[in-house]
């Protein structure tokens, strides 16, 4: 016996699997036409209305059945007897198996990362999996309080499920290339705001870099991490619109050594976890030409901020850091301070400044 039912049981599954939505939306449609129009005929007056057949049918199809409605001619109750409830039912039990068949499917592929996230915009890529890192990233970018609330998505070539699923800012995709337009295409690349890479090995790093450089849009910042520093040279040949970082632990050992608890410090001005972060700040266009000097008395007076420079674009090539107090600063020059929070341009008073 428990043989039969599970055969019966894979062939319903079976049926149900190959049968479309449209294909049980029109069977549905079709029922509920022809049983209403043998309710017509049998003069079921009470039940033919449009809004209480609506309601009538689906609360005596699904078998909960209030008894606020219900067929008062003999051949009415042929009708629901014989057609609206016995077929009604099968059309109800495919739904139930197509509505949670369809729910599986959908956890599914957001656990596989098979989802297609083409619509997406303004959101930060992060591509590279790593156990710890990529944890440690996701927790610094949330930390920021001030942030722009774009969503996170994670791309990555290994085999694996969602590593945060119970996190609702992190969306997961898994990809078979990072230089395949197609793949690429999946992850909105070209709408994207901000992007990560951080490969599995430099080789990933530096092919992914070399890749989405071209097919990002204009003012998208792309960060690139390396451990050979021989790769960040070749890369920055080719694509201005990437910053790179390398591994400096000989450069932080020795900082250590001489200056004790400069690797603290360092840890603090990186960590958006706790204490004083570095952040930076685009002065908007159309504003008159500033002095350092102004800037920084102002932020340390008004935002508790202090300037540690002025860069010229997103990669920060060519920085000033602590230029004298007369330096020039122009619109569209970037900001490097230190703060507790991040401060947004809207906060700052720039009539005052250039007054």
């Amino acid at each position: 016996m428990p043989f039969i039912f599970k055969r019966f049981f894979i062939i319903v599954r079976s049926h149900i699997d190959q049968v479309s939505w449209q294909a049980v939306a029109l069977a549905t449609l079709i029922h509920m036409l022809v049983t209403w129009l043998l309710l017509f005929i049998a003069n079921e007056d009470a039940l033919i209305p449009s809004s209480t057949f609506v309601y009538y049918y689906i609360v005596t199809t699904s078998t909960v059945g209030y008894g606020d409605f219900s067929a008062s001619t003999a051949f009415g109750r042929w009708v629901v007897a014989l057609v609206q409830i016995p077929f009604g039912l099968a059309l109800f039990g495919v739904l139930l198996g197509k509505t949670g068949q369809t729910v599986t499917y959908l956890i599914r592929r957001a656990m596989t990362g098979d989802k297609n996230f083409s619509h997406f915009n303004n959101h930060i890529i992060i591509f590279g999996w790593h156990q710890t890192r990529t944890k440690k990233m996701i927790d610094y970018i949330l930390a920021d309080q001030k942030r722009t609330q774009r969503r996170i998505l994670l791309a990555v070539t290994e085999q694996m499920e969602h590593p945060f699923l119970t996190n609702e800012h992190v969306d997961f995709a898994r990809l078979s290339s990072f230089t395949d337009c197609e793949q690429l295409d999946r992850v909105a690349i070209k709408e994207a705001d901000k992007i990560i890479i951080d490969g599995q090995d430099d080789d990933q790093t530096f092919t992914t870099a070399l890749r989405i450089s071209k097919l990002v849009k204009e003012g998208c910042h792309i960060s690139a991490h390396f451990n050979d520093e021989s790769k960040v040279e070749m890369l920055l040949e080719h694509c201005h619109n990437v910053e790179c970082s390398s591994a400096k632990s000989a450069e932080i050992l020795v900082r250590s050594m001489q200056d004790p608890g400069s690797s603290r410090v360092q840890e603090e001005l990186l960590s958006t976890l706790h204490g004083d972060t570095q952040f930076s700040l685009v002065i908007p266009q159309g504003l008159a030409q500033m002095e350092f000097g102004q800037l920084f008395h102002h932020f340390k007076h008004d935002h508790d901020a202090i300037l540690l420079g002025v860069a010229h674009n997103l990669s920060a090539k060519n920085m000033d850091l602590n230029p004298p107090l007369s330096y020039p600063v122009n619109s569209g020059d970037i900001l490097h301070y230190i703060a507790i929070d991040r401060v947004l341009s809207n906060e700052v008073n720039w009539q005052e400044l250039t007054q």
